[in-house]
């Protein structure tokens, strides 16, 4: 299992330098809504609009990226940055806004629904660029959504820096954007078998790694230790850090682990906690890939799939 295959995850893509020195600008939206080379990513309900597609072009999955003129009213806008690298239509340093449409501009500017898609069922087949963009987007907007008020005084906050601050008129105090970090670890024992297990609120053959939010206080190793022993029982030694991927949903960083279990830990004493877990079967590749048909793995634009494809690579 090694960290080369990790670095480029679906979600931890990206070809736009975030241009944080721009926010400031009290002007800034009017400055990008006069300069025509602006894009603007469209999100509503967390899903973005497809570009369509043209007759006799070659298939692709591409994000909708819309002039100012195109641009539709939104009820919360973001500045995302600036390109890195010239596209078919856009050349380096093209600005990008991401909109968050209320529904009725959303059907008014596209009512068939099939071009309005959820980031995790397309991540893997957008460009570099588009999986950044939507990630950014969806990830900023999902704060703004749950950050209207201030968590010191429960004032309405208004909107700065670009859309990347919100402040409390009342005594002035900012309000910055949050990311949770979790731990996803892949669990081997002596003869290189994964543990899995199924969630909860899940199908009964879903499965994948166990995972679970860093707590404060905590560090991500201490993390691995605690969450894997009280969700499956068992005991894990030397956890090593493999990558991470944003997963805005609605808004963790997914910091990737292999751990070995306990030398003096019997594999087979299980103890899925009941609650979030409600089994765990260890693997072996012959057996992950024998069961294929019936086991139902993390969606492949999930850093779980990739660690888990890994392993079962490994033994290639």
């Amino acid at each position: 299992m090694s960290r080369s295959v990790l670095a480029r995850l679906p979600l931890s893509r990206h070809d736009v330098d975030r241009d944080a020195a721009t926010r400031a600008d009290p002007e800034l939206f009017e400055k990008l809504a006069a300069d025509p080379a602006t894009r603007y990513l469209v999100l509503w309900q967390g899903k973005a609009l497809l570009a369509a597609r043209t007759a006799g072009a070659p298939a692709e999955t591409a994000l909708a990226l819309l002039t100012a003129a195109e641009a539709p009213e939104a009820q919360q806008r973001v500045y995302l940055g600036r390109s890195l690298t010239a596209g078919a239509e856009e050349h380096v340093a093209t600005p990008y806004v991401a909109l968050d449409l209320a529904d009725a501009a959303a059907s008014a500017l596209e009512s068939d629904e099939s071009r309005w898609v959820n980031l995790r069922l397309v991540a893997t087949e957008l460009s570099d660029r588009d999986a950044g963009l939507f990630t950014e987007a969806l990830a900023i907007l999902n704060w703004h959504a749950s950050h209207g008020f201030s968590p010191r005084n429960g004032s309405p906050t208004v909107v700065e820096m670009g859309g990347w601050v919100r402040r409390s008129p009342v005594d002035n105090s900012e309000v910055f954007p949050r990311t949770d970090p979790a731990i996803i670890v892949a669990i081997l024992d002596a003869d290189d078998r994964l543990l899995l297990g199924s969630n909860a609120m899940w199908e009964s053959n879903r499965f994948s790694l166990l995972a679970g939010f860093v707590e404060p206080g905590e560090s991500l190793e201490a993390a691995v230790v605690r969450e894997v022993f009280e969700e499956s029982g068992m005991r894990v030694v030397d956890p090593v850090y493999l990558g991470s991927q944003p997963w805005p949903f609605p808004a963790s960083l997914m910091l990737g682990f292999r751990a070995q279990l306990a030398h003096d830990q019997d594999a087979i004493e299980l103890r899925p906690d009941g609650e979030e877990i409600l089994e765990l079967r260890w693997f072996t590749r012959e057996q992950l890939r024998r069961e294929a048909d019936d086991i139902l793995l993390p969606g492949p634009s999930s850093i779980a799939r990739s660690i888990i494809d890994d392993w079962l690579n490994d033994g290639d």
